[in-house]
C-alpha cells in the first residue's frame, strides 16, 4: 500500500533487525517531540499539516539528539550509537509503542492519553543495556473517527491505512499527476493532511509546543487562497524557508494548489 515510495520496501532486514544498522546495539530509546501549535492558519485558506508550520523537524530533532547522546557519554562513558529522525528504516511507531510512549490507533498514529498524537517520533539506538519499559493498553475502544472522517477513505480497516490513498501521499510523495478521481475530496489540504488526528478525541488534550524553530511564518498564517493561487518561487522560497514544504517543491505545491482549483 505504499504507492511510489519505493523506499519503504527496501531494507526490510534492518527494519526489523537494529543491530543492522549499529554494530552491537542493545538499547532503543524512543522520543517524542510535541508540534501541536499555539497559532494556526487561516482555515478557510488552503491547508498544510501542522507539523510543516515551522522549520524542518529533521534537522531540529537531529540537533537535540546530538546533545543527548553528548550528555549521555558524558554521564555514563563511552556509549556507541545513531540518532534516527525519520530518515532510516526504522520501525519508529512500533519502538516507541513497545517501550509505553503511546498505543498506534486505528489511524495507525502513535497516541498518548495525556496529550494526543501531535507528535515527531526519534530514537537513538544504543550499545547499552538498560531497565526497559514496557507496552501500554489501546484506548481507542469503539471509536471510529478516523476511519469516518477520512476524506479519501484511506483508513480501509481499524489500524490499517492503506499510503497510496492518503492526501499526505498524493501533496507530498506523488511525483506525477494526481489522478482525477480524487477531484474534490481534498477538504482544501495542498500539503499533507491533518483530519485523522483533528477528529481524535485524545486530541482535545493537545498542548502548544514550546519550540521557537516550529513556530510558522506569520505571512504564511495569513494567506488567503489567492494568495496561495497567485504564490510566486521567491514568496515560497522566503515563506517556506528551512520548510517541510521543500520536499513538494515549488512545482509540486504549483500543481497542488491547481488541482484544488
Amino acid at each position: 500500500m505504499n504507492g511510489q515510495m519505493a523506499y519503504m520496501e527496501n531494507n526490510f532486514d534492518k527494519r526489523l533487525n537494529p543491530t543492522l544498522l549499529v554494530d552491537g546495539a542493545k538499547s532503543v530509546v524512543s522520543l517524542l517531540l510535541n508540534y501541536y501549535p499555539s497559532e494556526f492558519q487561516n482555515q478557510d485558506s488552503f491547508k498544510i499539516s501542522k507539523y510543516a508550520y515551522g522549520q524542518d523537524y529533521h534537522f531540529v530533532i537531529k540537533e537535540k539528539l546530538k546533545e543527548l547522546l553528548a550528555s549521555i557519554r558524558e554521564n555514563i562513558g563511552e556509549v556507541s550509537g545513531r540518532a534516527f529522525v525519520d530518515s532510516a528504516p526504522v520501525l519508529d511507531k512500533a519502538w516507541a509503542a513497545k517501550s509505553g510512549l503511546g498505543w498506534i490507533g486505528k489511524n495507525s498514529n502513535l497516541i498518548t492519553q495525556k496529550a494526543g498524537s501531535f507528535y515527531f517520533i526519534a530514537e537513538l539506538i544504543i550499545d547499552l543495556d538498560l531497565e526497559y519499559d514496557h507496552a501500554t493498553t489501546d484506548h481507542c475502544g469503539s471509536c471510529t473517527a478516523c476511519i469516518d472522517a477520512c476524506p479519501t477513505e484511506a483508513i480501509v480497516a481499524p489500524y490499517i491505512v492503506d499510503g497510496s490513498k492518503c492526501i499526505s501521499y498524493f501533496t507530498i510523495e506523488l511525483k506525477e499527476n494526481i489522478p482525477a478521481e480524487m477531484k474534490g475530496k481534498f477538504d482544501n489540504w495542498v500539503f499533507g493532511c491533518d483530519v485523522c488526528q483533528d477528529v481524535c478525541p485524545w486530541n482535545k488534550f493537545s498542548k502548544a509546543h514550546k519550540e521557537p524553530l516550529f513556530n510558522p511564518n506569520l505571512e504564511f498564517l495569513s494567506m488567503s487562497k489567492k494568495d496561495w493561487q497567485e504564490i510566486t518561487e521567491e514568496t515560497f522560497k522566503t515563506v517556506f524557508k528551512n520548510s517541510p514544504l521543500k520536499r513538494a517543491k515549488f512545482e509540486g505545491l504549483k500543481r497542488n494548489i491547481d488541482f484544488l482549483g
